[in-house]
């Protein structure tokens, strides 16, 4: 879909206001404004609300506004945040409400909408579609950064298109010609990470039969994409901070380095923050790659988008015939659904809906979303339809099987993902991300 970057329109975007009133033992009079997007607060001077406290953590907790309603998590603190004398850990809370961190305390207010945001008016950023304001807040975002020559993070929940976004940045970036490499930090071996990201040389541990370039050396003048970085073993996160520092990359069983010149995006679902927090995560390479930071909102937050998406689904399966299939009221009870798996969830739901030609959201025997039912759930024959196009009926008969498989398999390994993934033959984080993709959890 086309766009056109000189159609702007001015918005009203829902604002509150975080006061500070009391920091630590002293009264206080910070005020920070929350315009629809997201404000830590913390010690650590990247917050955009700092405080002195020395009861409240680094990353203590996060303010967000989800469809105009006050959104609080707590980032792993140390001393917890509050709601009266309840400890809380993700609440929506009312304007007018009081928030302890620490010996703080923080009172959220209401305020009048402000109309002067200057938004996109068109519906699409290359691949990444959209007419709700939290998406066209984005692609504002979005045509800054890819101007930009920085490293970026790429944040938000499992299925909501981190990669496409990130995509999206290179595309329209002035390195759009040059190497672009992927690498999935969740699917890799952990004692092979550090190969796939410097390369090796010959003989440098068992199986190096020869000399391999790493991911870095390869998209040397273009960019890394580095998908689920939360999952990068500590030990190697030293190794990737000297290189985002330097630029020098050596290969594992070499002496000598090379200088490259890359640009770093980098994506997780993970809470970084609350990594950094609990000392999974290193602070100083959080700043590194967290140069601008892009939070893309999860389905929940853009259901006037559902609609236009599932004709998008159709239109690329080649469906455009099982339009019919979605009626108004359909898409309202779509509406009413939580999307836990996000834009993934809701194509893999398309897709089944044109191969199974019904719109049901939870049909036998997958249980969708939720508990996977036990037992000898599984995936029968069924009759041919060859009015469905071969790809999609494929794709639809092997999502069907992933879902069975999995919810056989940690039915039997009582929810314990390690015991599940060597049962499989898999790597762990490989069977966490199939779990994630469809939706599932254990038992």
């Amino acid at each position: 879909m086309e766009t056109v970057p000189n159609m702007r329109e001015h918005v009203a975007i829902p604002r509150l206001e975080v006061v500070v009133e009391r920091e630590g033992e002293r009264a206080s009079s910070n005020v920070v404004q929350l315009e629809g997007g997201v404000l830590r607060v913390g010690t650590h001077p990247s917050n955009e609300l700092v405080l002195k406290d020395p009861t409240v953590s680094r990353f203590h907790c996060r303010f967000t506004l989800e469809n105009e309603v006050c959104r609080v998590q707590d980032l792993g603190s140390t001393n917890g945040t509050y709601l009266e004398s309840l400890r809380i850990r993700d609440a929506d809370v009312a304007a007018d409400t009081s928030v302890r961190i620490g010996n703080s305390v923080l009172r959220v207010r209401s305020l009048a909408p402000t109309n002067n945001d200057e938004v996109p008016a068109w519906p699409a950023y290359g691949t990444l579609l959209g007419t709700s304001l939290s998406m066209r807040r984005l692609f504002a975002l979005l045509e800054r950064v890819a101007r930009a020559d920085c490293n970026v993070l790429v944040l938000g929940e499992s299925g909501v298109g981190k990669e496409l976004v990130a995509a999206e940045i290179i595309q329209h970036s002035v390195r759009k010609d040059n190497p672009f490499v992927v690498v999935d930090c969740g699917s890799i071996s952990p004692n092979l990470v550090e190969s796939q990201l410097f390369g090796h040389v010959r003989g440098s541990f068992t199986g190096a039969d020869r000399d391999r370039i790493g991911a870095f050396e390869a998209a040397h003048t273009g960019s890394i994409f580095l998908d689920e970085i939360g999952e990068l073993p500590l030990d190697l996160q030293p190794k990737l901070l000297r290189v985002l520092e330097s630029g020098d990359v050596r290969r594992v069983g070499e002496t000598n380095t090379k200088k490259v010149d890359v640009r770093v995006i980098a994506a997780t679902n993970r809470d970084l923050e609350r990594e950094v927090n609990k000392g999974r995560f290193r602070e100083d390479l959080f700043y590194r790659l967290s140069v601008v930071t892009v939070h893309v909102p999860s389905l929940r937050e853009r259901k006037g988008d559902i609609e236009l998406l599932i004709h998008n689904f159709l239109e690329t399966l080649g469906a455009k015939g099982s339009r019919q299939l979605f009626t108004p009221e359909v898409i309202r009870e779509l509406a009413e659904h939580d999307w836990p798996g996000n834009v993934r969830e809701l194509r893999n739901y398309v897709e089944r809906a044109v191969v199974l030609e019904s719109t049901a959201l939870h049909p036998p025997p997958s249980g969708r979303g939720g508990e996977f039912p036990s037992g000898e759930a599984g995936v029968g024959a069924r009759p041919i339809d060859l009015d469905v196009p071969f790809k999609i009926a494929k794709e639809g008969l092997i999502d069907e099987f992933e879902r069975a498989y999995l919810g056989a398999l940690l039915a039997w390994a009582g929810g314990n993902m390690s015991r599940a993934a060597r049962r499989a033959g898999i790597d762990r984080m490989y069977l966490h991300r199939l779990v994630q993709r469809h939706g599932l959890r254990a038992k």
